[in-house]
């Protein structure tokens, strides 16, 4: 009682991704009658993200990532910004765990992969 599922998309936000994530939220709240959430990353991470690692251990958290399509390089700084939201994927899955809570990362290889989760 009182468990949430949360999914995190380090996904593009788009129409597409937003109600693909949208009809699987509410498939997973139908069928486990569980409260859910959707957010988009790095976004959320300034807001629910502190709840999620701060707040009671009762979310189940799914964490959506893909390869970037295209991929640009970060001025003076050695890497692109695909290794960067990479890194923040890594560290907020680390801090996750850390926290003792209970996550997944599924990593969608193809885009396409999206449509057929459900």
């Amino acid at each position: 009682p009182g468990d949430y599922v949360a999914l995190n998309a380090f996904l593009p936000r788009n129409a597409e991704n937003a109600a693909l994530l949208t009809e699987l939220r509410i498939a997973i709240q139908g069928r486990t009658r569980l409260a859910t959430t959707l957010g988009f990353g790095p976004r959320f991470l300034h807001s629910t993200g502190q709840l999620h690692k701060g707040g009671a251990n009762n979310g189940l958290f799914l964490v959506f990532t893909d390869d970037p399509q295209e991929d640009a390089e970060i001025p003076t700084q050695g890497l692109t910004f695909g290794a960067l939201l990479r890194g923040q994927v890594l560290g907020d899955i680390a801090a996750l765990q850390a926290q003792g809570r209970r996550v997944l990362r599924i990593h969608l290889h193809r885009r396409e992969v999206l449509r057929n989760l459900m």
